[in-house]
């Protein structure tokens, strides 16, 4: 799965090394001086031949841990509203779509991801530009400290308001769900991905890590054994399967413009959205 030369280049982008999510192999102990055992004597020992006795899934490092596949979203994975459909409800009401407001709605990749940035500084040079006249919502499926970290990195949320949906309930209702090899891997995304230069998702894991990790439980667990999600991925960085998208939403509550990101690096026309909300 990531033996091609384009998806060892990118995991190299992402600071991995390209044997990093290869699993295939029986599980080996990184060398230990101080080790009295030798790895074969730990697999002898251990009846999950030896992961459980050195590491589970949460003790790869923090930027490692989007890579991995995250647990479903709490709700089923809707179908992506078309133009002229009604903004999908949202019983938490994090949404609310009323009073006549002409919203401009971001769903962003995992913060860090410099497609990401690129999304979100356009929206708020949006939302500064319009004023009151345009609501601008970033939706973000990373953690609350994460989101704030790589938020401050950026200068600020200025008038972009910033929503935290780490369970990536609002994500399936507007339809977004994981994308596939392709939407990550395919050439023009790891073209784009080696000319930008906003990555910052070691900064922001390596700020949030000398501070403390702060994990929202996890309803389920994709990682070996474990219950109540503690050997599972952690969530803090979000996920980089994640899809993206954009919409625009009238006074009504209708969908006006939008829909899902075609792959990666697909940052969306953020400015054609503003002005078909604007006309």
């Amino acid at each position: 799965m990531f033996s091609s030369l384009t998806t060892k280049l990118a995991l190299k982008k992402a600071g991995l090394s390209s044997d990093m999510l290869d699993f295939s192999g029986p599980a080996r102990p990184p060398p230990n001086k101080l080790r009295k055992k030798p790895p074969s004597q730990l697999d002898n020992d251990d009846d999950n031949g030896g992961w459980s006795g050195w590491m589970s899934v949460k003790s790869l490092p923090l930027s490692v841990q989007p890579w991995l596949s995250p647990p479903p979203p709490p709700v089923h994975v809707a179908r992506v509203p078309g133009i002229g459909d009604k903004a999908p409800l949202d019983p938490e009401k994090k949404l609310v779509f009323a009073g006549g407001r002409r919203v401009l709605l971001v769903f962003l990749r995992c913060v860090g991801c410099a497609f990401a940035q690129k999304t979100f500084l356009n929206l708020r040079t949006l939302a500064n530009r319009h004023g009151e006249a345009l609501t601008c919502i970033a939706v973000s499926h990373s953690s609350d400290q994460a989101t704030k970290k790589w938020v401050d990195m950026l200068g600020g949320a200025w008038s972009v308001r910033v929503v935290i949906d780490e369970d990536r309930a609002l994500y399936a209702a507007w339809g977004l769900g994981l994308g596939n090899m392709w939407s990550l891997f395919n050439p023009t995304t790891q073209v784009q991905g080696w000319k930008e230069t906003g990555w910052l998702g070691d900064k922001v894991a390596s700020a949030i890590q000398r501070n403390g990790i702060q994990e929202k439980p996890s309803p389920s667990t994709s990682g070996p054994g474990g219950e109540d999600g503690d050997d599972g991925p952690m969530t803090v960085m979000g996920n980089k399967w994640q899809q993206a998208g954009a919409f625009a939403v009238d006074g009504t509550g209708t969908v006006i413009w939008g829909g899902k990101a075609l792959r990666a690096d697909d940052v969306m026309d953020l400015d054609y959205g503003a002005r078909i909300l604007m006309a």
